[in-house]
């Protein structure tokens, strides 16, 4: 999103004449813009980026804390209302957002993984240690599945759970201590024509005939990390040995994404590609992984000031800068830029201090704040639609940025969820350029550095006849009066969604759990520009249809 000087928005602004303006709440009214606003924002209809992938929109299951178990997991046996053993609620508030992709078995936990263990009969499968064991926060809670996997949820389950929810599946390849072969086996368990091998009739006989026909395969996890340790070179030569040619296809177009960055470390990204090219493997990979989680200095979830406010929102705006470097970056070696980008980890990661059960580690509750970095990431990754081909926030419930919180048969939509229902609109569609200009917001942070950011951001799309123009306004205190006008086509009416608190450390819980939520208004709208009023500390999407 590209900024103009206050100069050259004030003399466009004269010369526009009468605008409209209006209200989250409302109809809408003349009035002399110039009047008015303090802040613009252009949409560019025939300035085109790409299509948004749908994959964009993804999200990611890892075996930690209480993700899997006592969140999607609960069993058939279970009280808590349930299909086939999987959490009826999650999958019945997880279709109308169109989640697209969902990543799985990790994470960190993946190269610790044996995909073996998690097929056939339940009461067979073995019992392992979970790769997160040893963290300090599950010492004192007994043999919980969060220290102790049963294996009851693999890849089966796994792949009900996609299908109940209408995802694309995405396995994690375990290279850390597995040998090469385990990964195209598991390619064989999932894809093989039914009964054509004997992984295809053991896939069967855990209900499942019919290939899976998975398309994504992540090569390892941070491989720079808890994924290996390796060198940039060295975890090229095993990326080799796991995605080379002689892997079965069985009539799926295998997309096979490496593991990439861990925020800015231009150079894992460099000396990877270097010596992936070297035997001319680039042909072999269709994404290349960025991870980049969100944080403040104090690190609370709910209990911050208005210097974390910003800082987190700043850690946020970060992801901009970081696809743009390593897109440059990949261009050095993948000039005809083949490979894309897959920040198949972000969100906003705050101490474990309001996790609502002890064994769901790294839990958190998610307040307005969380909603703001999951808009403004999401905006990021609109404007960036030719890059940028998936993405999956961490994670699903129960851990991090989730959309979720449950606990036994207690449940709640977080205001995360909320943005992602919000922004459903945009996968698919055309993103379109959008100019803005609003008041910088200034702060100092902890060591007395003065600190800014940008007043209003936000994306827009374009589907038939109907404009998608999403925004949010990261001032604690000051809504921002925008003049908007929509370039290449008339105006129609408008709808409305807006997403605030009247507290911002306001948060959802089980006793309350429509503290946060969206509000919708239709305004009555005849022509651009107009004038609307985006509410402090808010989420916003404006639907407005489109006449040429």
């Amino acid at each position: 999103m590209r900024c103009i000087t206050r100069r050259d928005f004030v003399k466009s602004t004269m010369a526009c004449g009468v605008a409209l303006t209006g209200a989250p709440l409302g109809t809408i009214a003349g009035r002399w813009a110039s009047s008015l606003a303090d802040s613009r924002i252009d949409v560019l209809l025939d300035e085109p980026i790409g299509t948004i992938a749908p994959e964009i929109y993804g999200h990611f299951v890892e075996h930690l804390g209480g993700v899997v178990y006592d969140g999607i997991w609960v069993g058939e046996e279970s009280r808590v209302p349930n299909i086939g053993g999987i959490r009826r609620a999650i999958v019945e508030a997880l279709r109308p957002i169109r989640p697209s992709v969902i990543r799985w078995p990790g994470g960190c936990f993946a190269d610790s993984y044996d995909w073996r263990d998690g097929i056939g009969p339940r009461e067979q499968r073995p019992r392992r240690t979970n790769f997160w064991i040893d963290q300090r926060a599950l010492r004192e809670v007994g043999n919980v599945p969060a220290k102790y996997d049963a294996n009851h949820f693999g890849t089966n389950e796994f792949i009900r759970f996609c299908r109940l929810v209408e995802a694309q599946p995405y396995l994690a390849v375990n290279v850390r201590s597995l040998p090469a072969r385990a990964f195209f086996e598991w390619v064989e368990y999932c894809n093989s024509p039914a009964g054509s091998t004997t992984l295809a009739e053991q896939r069967e006989a855990g209900g499942e005939r019919e290939p899976f026909e998975v398309k994504y395969w992540g090569i390892g996890n941070e491989s720079w990390g808890c994924g290996g340790n390796f060198t940039p070179e060295e975890y090229a030569a095993e990326y080799r040995r796991f995605a080379t040619w002689a892997v079965p296809q069985y009539d799926v177009e295998l997309a096979f994404i490496g593991s990439g960055p861990s925020g800015r470390d231009l150079e894992w990204t460099r000396r990877f590609l270097r010596a992936l090219d070297e035997r001319r493997d680039l042909d072999r990979m269709w994404g290349w992984a960025l991870h980049h989680y969100t944080s403040a200095p104090n690190g609370e979830a709910v209990a911050f000031d208005d210097m974390a406010w910003y800082d987190l929102l700043a850690s946020a705006n970060l992801m901009d800068s970081l696809i743009t470097a390593h897109w440059q970056v990949m261009g050095e070696v993948d000039r005809q830029h083949r490979i894309k980008l897959v920040v198949d980890e972000w969100g906003a990661w705050h101490r474990m201090t309001t996790n609502i059960d002890p064994a769901h580690l790294f839990g958190q509750q998610s307040t307005i704040r969380d909603a703001l970095v999951a808009g403004l990431t999401l905006d990021t990754f609109n404007r960036h639609a030719d890059k940028v081909a998936m993405a999956n926030i961490a994670q699903l419930v129960n851990c991090i940025h989730s959309l979720f919180l449950a606990d036994e048969d207690e449940f709640l939509l977080t205001p995360t969820y909320h943005v992602f229902s919000m922004y459903a609109a945009h996968q698919g569609a055309r993103a379109v350029r959008v100019v803005t200009s609003a008041p910088t917001v200034h702060w100092r942070d902890a060591e007395e550095r003065d600190r800014s950011l940008w007043g209003l951001n936000g994306s827009a799309s374009v589907r038939d006849d109907a404009l998608t123009l999403t925004v949010t306004n990261s001032h604690l205190t000051e809504a921002r009066e925008t003049e908007i006008t929509i370039r290449g086509a008339t105006v129609g009416a408008i709808a409305a969604t807006t997403l605030a608190a009247r507290d911002v450390h306001d948060h959802n819980t089980f006793e309350k759990p429509d503290t946060v939520v969206p509000t919708t208004a239709r305004l009555r709208v005849g022509r651009s520009p107009f004038v609307y009023r985006f509410p402090a500390a808010s989420v916003t999407k404006l639907e407005i249809a489109l006449g040429r």
